[in-house]
């Protein structure tokens, strides 16, 4: 009674925990980018800031994959396009599988051997992991990934209750389903896969399996953080270190500050290391570096399901869409000339946006405990601290300042820590 009872409690605790995990998963996803979003932060923001303030704990604030940049090389496009794959079919399999076990209850069909349960015995719990994965690189911060390890040792954990109570219910026609069939992948992937595990048995076994999942999992993250600061194409001018959204605005950014009398911008130090952020002057994202406007507090707006949409569906042209050429869209006007009315750079309104030569730089102060200067990559280290100061928008042709401006220390989304990749 005793052994039931436990067992009743362990599966009600990690089927609860799993799903309470896979929502805080998709909770801050939603609420970036929602009307609500500083009501949300309001309760979520103190335990990031909390995370931030420990060395142990500050890496869960970072992010391990480019979010608000382009993705420069083929491998990040290809992981990028990945993760609204296995978002969208992990979210459609999951629903299949619903019904067919609901279906099943409601018409007794006894034990779901059909469908996706001929070949693996939780289908729905490895859609779950494919949609929290796709979750994980469309939002790559590392407490993300931390919530997905954790949500696949509790799902791990109930699936093997759940199998100890239909082995009581269904005896051995339920056995004899789990000898010819894998328990979440394919036999001949599953097989493979636990090798290193056949000869560890019970609660060895259970606790060296979840382990090794927290480890692989955070540790693909911290790769993936690695292989995309080496693909960066960081170029560094003076205490300066460029950062192109655009992969194309490589070698123009630094061009085009080598040319400037950065001496006249009063909020540069020249005892101090910047980030400079180059990007077209209406790009989408830019509130996130700095507080640059209004028309850049993408959460002020109520078009949350249609960017998120627009971000899960087009993993790259998001990027290089304006607010004005989005709004435009979704309202069935020519997005070329919304974006031209609403350019916030004072060009002549006969360029044409493709080719345009004019370009926005944010600058972000990069500080940190020790005195040694930094540049390139270590401007991105889990220890430093960045603080936009200002930007000017500049033709990159002809090194002219068209504007510059001073910005307060946060960003639009006030002092929430965003993505600095």
């Amino acid at each position: 009674m005793r052994r039931t009872n436990f067992s009743g409690k362990l599966q009600s605790l990690a089927a609860r925990g799993g799903i309470i995990v896979f929502f805080l998963m998709a909770f801050e996803v939603m609420i970036m980018i929602s009307p609500f979003a500083f009501f949300f932060y309001s309760v979520f923001n103190p335990f990031l800031h909390w995370l931030g303030n420990y060395t142990a704990t500050r890496w869960l604030t970072a992010f391990f994959l480019p979010h608000m940049i382009l993705p420069p090389t083929l491998f990040l496009k290809a992981v990028r396009i990945l993760g609204s794959i296995l978002f969208l079919v992990g979210a459609l399999t999951f629903i299949i599988c619903c019904l067919q076990v609901y279906w099943g209850k409601v018409f007794k069909g006894g034990i779901a051997q059909k469908g996706l349960y001929k070949y693996i015995r939780h289908p729905q719990y490895l859609a779950l992991g494919l949609w929290g994965t796709g979750m994980a690189i469309l939002w790559a911060r590392f407490l993300v990934l931390a919530s997905l390890a954790i949500m696949f040792v509790l799902y791990y954990a109930l699936a093997k209750e759940e199998e100890r109570r239909m082995l009581s219910l269904y005896g051995e026609g339920y056995r004899n389903y789990i000898h010819n069939t894998a328990m979440f992948f394919p036999k001949p992937v599953e097989k493979f896969l636990c090798l290193p595990f056949r000869s560890m048995h019970g609660a060895l076994k259970h606790g060296v399996v979840s382990f090794s999942i927290v480890a692989i999992v955070i540790g693909a993250g911290f790769l993936l953080r690695s292989i995309t600061l080496q693909s960066l194409g960081l170029r560094t001018a003076g205490n300066i270190t460029v950062v192109s959204i655009l992969p194309e605005d490589s070698v123009k950014g630094q061009t085009v500050l080598e040319k400037i009398n950065l001496t006249r911008l009063e909020f540069l130090d020249a005892k101090k290391d910047y980030l400079a952020y180059v990007m077209p002057g209406d790009y989408i994202m830019q509130g996130m570096i700095a507080d640059t406007g209004g028309a850049f507090h993408l959460h002020h707006g109520h078009n949350t399901f249609a960017l998120i949409t627009d971000w899960v569906i087009h993993p790259f042209e998001h990027l290089r869409r304006s607010p004005a050429e989005q709004m435009a869209r979704m309202h069935g006007v020519d997005p070329a000339i919304a974006r031209k009315h609403h350019c916030p750079i004072a060009v002549p309104h006969n360029l044409n946006c493709e080719n345009c030569p004019y370009r926005r730089i944010i600058f972000v102060e990069v500080d940190h405990a020790g005195k040694e200067r930094l540049a390139g990559e270590n401007l991105f280290a889990f220890g430093t601290s960045r603080t936009p100061v200002g930007f000017i928008d500049v033709n990159t042709v002809t090194a002219q300042i068209v504007s510059s401006q001073r910005v307060g220390k946060a960003t639009a989304w006030m002092d929430v820590p965003t993505p600095s990749i």
